[in-house]
């Protein structure tokens, strides 16, 4: 089996070779996935001259007890959330998480890791990371009720 994995990924990079031996092109993974909550209702933004997008933010949470690895665990449980912005650009995909994505939602996301910069409205530039989501899955009940 390994063999097997083995020999198509040296297929593939064999095939995206060019003649050029300076330019060689490599396959890269870049892939998110994320389990937690919707923190605010999705909202649809369209710049001009561009596909509209919709974006939601989500927390994931983090939990540990302090002295874990030690034989008796008995320290206090610690707790970390981390926000993250949700970007949603594939049409069909766009408008379902428009519409059904709410706040407390509980979802799984995967996408993939984007960096980027814009201005902000006092004209300063700023960084941001956004998760560019290719699937959702619905995890909650919400559904149900509508």
């Amino acid at each position: 089996m390994l063999r097997n994995a083995s020999a198509q990924i040296l297929k593939q990079f064999v095939r995206h070779r060019t003649t050029d031996t300076s330019l060689i092109l490599e396959r890269s993974i870049n892939r998110v996935q994320l389990l937690g909550r919707v923190g605010q209702d999705p909202v649809m933004r369209q710049v001009e001259g561009r596909n509209p997008v919709t974006i939601f933010s989500m927390a994931t949470n983090e939990m540990w007890r302090s002295g874990e690895g030690e034989p008796t665990s008995t320290g206090d449980v610690s707790q970390k959330t981390t926000w993250h912005r949700i970007s949603v650009f594939k049409p069909g995909l766009r408008d379902v998480a428009y519409q059904y994505v709410k706040k407390g939602s509980r979802i799984l996301v995967e996408g993939k890791l984007d960096y980027g910069e814009y201005m902000d409205k006092n004209n300063v530039r700023r960084q941001a990371t956004t998760i560019i989501a290719d699937n959702i899955v619905f995890l909650s009940e919400h559904l149900r009720d509508q």
